[in-house]
């Protein structure tokens, strides 16, 4: 289906949501394609129209401080987030929202003036943070991954995969868990004595006087992505049985892809245009064997991204955190707008 056969389609009355829902309508800044689309990896007659759009909260929301934060249309596949909302997680550099600034000029489907300047505005969510939540997302399609199949690669490289794991979820910890010094905590991959591992992650704690709760649910944590290593889940299973591995280490791939566009080029590149080819490959089981397991050269890919994350990390121009400043800035004009009847 193309982008005019798709903006025909809105105007049935199958999207009438869109524009009878209350906190949508005239309040809708931006909507844009989603999903295989908006990656370029959709294949004709067979993949969904996914979309995702942002819309202003009103006068009201605004000074009472309440209102909605996002309207879902399962049927349709459509999300639209509200303003106050989006705001929040593209601060965050949420993977999948922070594509929505990114797409290709023609697969904004409607943009209005405040849309338009949220999206020249981009860069101003840009921070290393990238490494930390795209990294969590790719650790997620990971970890659907079959087990079997990480074994296959070997066990060093097996335990590497879960220190990373570890390393994006510890990550999050000084916001959520009593303070601690940087060195408090040192996580690293060292020779082990065990005979069925080579190497092995290795801890070295030194905490005085600290809350045994909050270090009972940082363990709790890292325990739970050993955990997840060490067993196949009932959503790989699925995967599994329905051919949709190949899909999990398509995208898997293109969270790499694009966390390193932040870092390298502090660009968001939804549409992966050049990518198109192997992205397709992967997705359609070149890197699957009989079994319809990955294959280890797949891993072998995986470990050269990871390692070109690392050096991306390392050398970035990004700042640590995001421009909260000028963020702020932006929100307080249009919502001034908002309140004054501007818009």
């Amino acid at each position: 289906m193309n982008i005019k056969q798709i903006k025909e389609k809105l105007k049935t009355n199958e999207y009438d949501f869109l524009r009878e829902n209350k906190y949508l309508g005239d309040n809708v800044i931006l909507i844009g394609l989603g999903g295989s689309y908006a990656y370029g990896t959709a294949i004709d007659g067979k993949s969904d129209i996914d979309l995702r759009g942002i819309s202003l909260n009103t006068k009201n929301e605004i000074l009472l401080g309440n209102g909605f934060e996002q309207v879902e249309d399962k049927e349709t596949d459509t999300v639209i987030y509200s303003f106050n909302k989006i705001i929040k997680l593209l601060s965050g550099c949420n993977p999948n929202v922070i594509e929505l600034l990114g797409l290709k000029k023609e697969h904004y489907l409607y943009i209005n003036p405040i849309g338009q300047e949220l999206l020249n505005n981009s860069n101003l969510f840009l921070s290393k943070n990238a490494v930390y939540t795209f990294g969590s997302y790719a650790t997620a399609e990971l970890r659907r991954l079959d087990n079997k199949a990480v074994r296959l690669v070997n066990q060093e490289q097996r335990e590497i995969h879960i220190l990373n794991s570890i390393m994006n979820a510890y990550h999050t910890f000084p916001e959520k868990y009593f303070y601690f010094e940087e060195d408090s905590i040192k996580l690293y991959i060292d020779k082990s004595e065990q005979e069925e591992y080579n190497t092995e992650i290795f801890m070295d704690i030194n905490l005085h006087h600290y809350p045994l709760r909050d270090y009972k649910s940082m363990w709790s944590e890292m325990n739970n992505v050993v955990k997840d290593y060490s067993k196949i889940g009932k959503r790989n299973k699925n995967a599994i049985e329905h051919n949709k591995l190949g899909k999990h280490m398509m995208h898997l791939i293109r969270l790499y892809m694009m966390c390193l566009d932040i870092l390298k080029y502090e660009k968001i590149v939804t549409y992966r245009e050049k990518e198109h080819d192997l992205l397709i490959d992967i997705r359609n089981g070149k890197f699957l064997d009989g079994d319809r397991q990955p294959i280890p050269e797949f891993y072998e890919m995986v470990d050269d991204y990871e390692k070109k994350l690392e050096y991306a990390k390392n050398n970035t121009n990004l700042p640590n955190n995001p421009n909260y400043k000028r963020i702020n800035e932006f929100v307080a004009s249009v919502n001034e707008k908002v309140v004054k009847n501007e818009i």
